[in-house]
């Protein structure tokens, strides 16, 4: 059985380019790994199978990306060996934090290792799985752009921690795209220089789908205003949200921000940049 760890990623700035031919919209944005994680188990078994240890539920077959990833890794292998993945869900879905990327990343990795396929096999099969899924794979702190496939990596960064808050709606990626598109492609405000770390100051960190994510769930603005006043600085959303998050200057007053959210936050704790988007911390 291979255990693996499988790390969250927050968005410090996101720019959209108009659609595409191919119906994709370029990005170009800045991409950290955090300490917020799922952990996978896979294992050779007598059946394929993919179950919730807790967190649940977990979508099967094709509306897992971690099970896509399994069952590329079997064709380009040439097995059909079964397999069984149990996931332990702590990444909230639905809330532009890149959960089913990360998943599905760590996947490409355990089963890369029980299977036996090349690093350049993985890569490629990253970029055909998903968006955020190269991002994922390399993890850290990274420019990205294209539709995603182009990942650099840039040096750590570090001094601060997050105060990251998930507010009680969900969101999904293409509607929030569409809704870009409705809007005619609307920028996003810049970041207050003051809120962000001395690392990072000096970045364009707007994200560009702020706007059109506040137009589909105007909760979320408001979670990001009431938060601002009682943080007393910019609160930026990742992704095409509603997940918000503020810098702090170290665990121990993010856990103060953190103990000021609101009641009724999908998700409300502490986390703190990782230098990988996944770990294996078994072998069995």
């Amino acid at each position: 059985m291979i255990r693996i760890m499988a790390y969250a990623k927050v968005n410090f700035g996101l720019r959209v380019g108009s659609r595409r031919a191919d119906g994709f919209h370029p990005i170009f944005g800045r991409f950290q790994s955090i300490s917020v994680a799922d952990e996978l188990a896979v294992a050779f078994s007598e059946t394929d199978e993919i179950v919730a240890k807790h967190g649940g539920p977990v979508p099967a077959g094709r509306h897992n990306l971690a099970w896509l990833a399994i069952e590329a890794v079997r064709r380009e292998a040439g097995s059909r060996r079964p397999v069984t993945v149990t996931l332990t869900k702590n990444i909230p879905v639905a809330a532009g934090l890149g959960g089913g990327s990360a998943d599905c990343a760590a996947a490409l990795v355990a089963a890369q290792r029980l299977f036996g396929i090349s690093d350049e096999s993985v890569a490629d099969l990253s970029r055909e799985l998903g968006s955020d899924v190269p991002f994922c794979l390399a993890g850290g702190y990274a420019q990205v752009s294209g539709r995603g496939e182009r990942v650099e990596q840039l040096s750590p960064v570090g001094g601060f921690a997050l105060a990251l808050v998930v507010p009680p709606v969900e969101l999904s990626t293409s509607d929030v795209f569409r809704q870009w598109d409705l809007m005619k492609g609307p920028q996003g405000s810049e970041v207050d220089t003051a809120s962000l770390p001395t690392a990072l100051r000096g970045e364009d960190f707007r994200n560009d789908l702020t706007a059109p994510a506040l137009a589909l769930r105007p909760e979320v603005g408001e979670w990001q205003a009431e938060l601002r006043t009682r943080w007393g600085r910019d609160v930026m959303m990742s992704g095409s949200g509603p997940s918000l998050f503020a810098f702090a200057l170290d665990a121990g007053e993010a856990t103060d921000m953190v103990n000021d959210v609101p009641v009724g936050a999908r998700f409300a704790g502490v986390a703190e940049p990782v230098a990988t988007g996944w770990m294996m911390p078994e072998i069995s």
